[in-house]
């Protein structure tokens, strides 16, 4: 092939939210193209660069196959000529080269990542090696900072006319921390202007968005977070909705198939979206122990300094509450489910201490970066009167849902299994990690109604025949799926008292260690 080549364009439909050019295998070999290679593609004084598929049958030589976006970008219809020729790699493939081989990164490579990352010029397997990269080199403080100003700098932001801004938000890592229903009314009932964005599920049951939306509307725009923040005091919205911070987003994708989140990666994701939407100052709650994110209190304490260090290069005030996460918080996992849970801490009715307490130190946290006086008593007296309630319902109504709603008109799966022990004794043990697996086989968190309801938790004493747990799907083909992983992975220990005997002739006591579920901490 020689000159500049042509070809008549093709509308294919494609899942994919960048620049892909499709062009006959032929076409390729001519142009010493290969799959992921790219293309500069020119029309009518308008160009694009686009990834390369190859395909024998979906276009023929001569032909190039194009989204409907990318039509529209070049102002073109179906079976409009455009010109193609062979393109670069961008530059910042040689600056995630950099990081894979331990290099330490400038503030111009970091933004230049940042910035191909947000234009969609980096291939699946390019972003997947700048996870990678940073996953296995790490990055200092001060990358990190250029990382996390680079996030807020490629997006929107919000500025709000009367301040200061509260936030608070959870790392992860734990079962069931569905609080931020909880923490965003008592705050706002307490008068703090917090406009929470949060995300949806990544490697966890359900992510708040997934649960809120169980409530109401959680895509909103960046006028509708300003506005409802301004006149309601509170907001719980999908930060995917908004282009804040973009790149989060599009980074979360590639973490999410490796199951991975960077040290440095996750203090940039949580500061770029807070600092994007105004936060001044900032609570963390940062879940630790077996099955989290953080395993340790070394590890825990280091988040923490981290976190406070890297607050203070984007001028905000940081304050982090390590928890205790070695167990699922509450009874309920699972979208419904949680909001059902919350809903029911703010209705006053019995819910698991767990719960409660963490809500209310997390709020406590809040009122004192605030300068309340007990704020403890503060935050509990806005729960127990209702105030947060009333509080909650507005914020329901000013995102679009029936402010109405009450914990008994949710409904969860209907198909249930009940998990049972197999003996008697006390609870020694939950594996998080197993319990999510359970629930995400159930079909969370896309099904609203898959849950796993907790009956026992650590400390509970527990006979032969009772309910560890219960399944809940919305069909019965996800329900086997969730029972068959429940029975692989057993979640949860059930240990006696004696734990072996010895001889171990006319044995009369179970075998040590049988693993089974689990029972709830007590409800208050």
């Amino acid at each position: 092939m020689h000159g500049r080549p042509t070809f008549r364009t093709k509308k294919i439909d494609l899942v994919s939210d960048r620049p892909v050019a499709v062009l006959n295998v032929k076409d390729a070999q001519d142009m010493s193209i290969v799959a992921q290679d790219r293309i500069l593609i020119e029309s009518r004084g308008k160009e694009i660069v686009a990834l390369v598929e190859i395909t024998s049958s979906l276009v023929g030589p001569g032909c190039m196959g194009l989204r409907g976006g990318v039509l529209d970008h070049l102002g073109i219809r179906e079976g409009d000529e455009v010109v193609g020729v062979p393109a670069e790699k961008p530059q910042s493939v040689e600056y995630i080269k950099k990081k894979m081989d331990g290099g330490r990164l400038t503030k111009d490579e970091i933004t230049a990542i940042v910035r191909d990352i947000v234009r969609r010029n980096l291939s699946d397997i390019e972003l997947a090696a700048y996870v990678s990269a940073v996953y296995t080199r790490g990055m200092d403080i001060e990358e990190t900072s250029y990382l996390t100003k680079a996030m807020v700098e490629t997006g929107e932001t919000i500025e709000f006319s009367r301040g200061p801004i509260y936030d608070f938000h959870s790392v992860g890592g734990v079962p069931g921390n569905k609080i931020t229903l909880m923490v965003v009314p008592i705050a706002a009932a307490g008068g703090l202007l917090i406009p929470k964005t949060c995300s949806r599920a990544i490697s966890s049951a359900c992510g708040t968005a997934d649960i809120f939306e169980v409530l109401t509307n959680v895509s909103l725009s960046v006028h509708q977070i300003k506005t409802i923040t301004e006149t309601v005091g509170g907001v719980i919205a999908w930060g995917g909705a908004v282009n804040m911070a973009p790149a989060d987003d599009l980074i979360i994708r590639a973490e999410y198939p490796l199951q991975i989140d960077p040290h440095s990666q996750l203090l940039a994701s949580v500061l770029a979206k807070k600092k994007a939407v105004g936060s001044e100052r900032l609570v963390i709650d940062i879940p630790m122990g077996p099955g989290t994110k953080v395993p340790d209190y070394p590890t825990a304490r280091k988040f923490a300094s981290d976190f406070i260090k890297l607050g203070e290069t984007l001028e905000m005030e940081v304050e982090c509450a390590i928890t205790y996460g070695g167990q699922p918080v509450g009874h309920a996992i699972g979208p419904a489910a949680e909001a059902k849970e919350a809903m029911a801490a703010l209705e006053g009715k019995k819910v698991p201490n767990s719960l409660l307490e963490k809500a209310l130190g997390m709020a406590a946290i809040l009122f004192s970066m605030d300068g309340r006086a007990d704020p403890h008593g503060l935050a509990k007296e806005l729960l127990t009167s209702g105030k947060a309630l009333e509080k909650m319902k507005e914020i329901i109504e000013a995102q679009g849902g029936n402010p109405d709603i009450t914990s008994d008109d949710i409904q969860i799966g209907e198909h249930k299994y009940e998990y049972v022990s197999r003996k008697d004794g006390y609870v020694k043990g939950i594996k998080n990690k197993a319990i999510v697996k359970i629930t995400r086989a159930a079909g969370a968190p896309k099904d609203k109604g898959a849950a796993v309801l907790l009956h026992a938790k650590e400390g509970d004493s527990v006979d032969p025949g009772d309910v560890l747990f219960t399944i809940h799907a919305d069909s019965e083909r996800k329900l086997r799926d969730a029972v068959s992983v429940a029975q692989r992975l057993n979640p949860i220990t059930v240990e006696g008292m004696i734990l072996e005997q010895i001889p171990p002739s006319h044995r009369i006591y179970s075998e040590p260690g049988i693993h089974t579920e689990q029972r709830g901490d007590r409800a208050a």
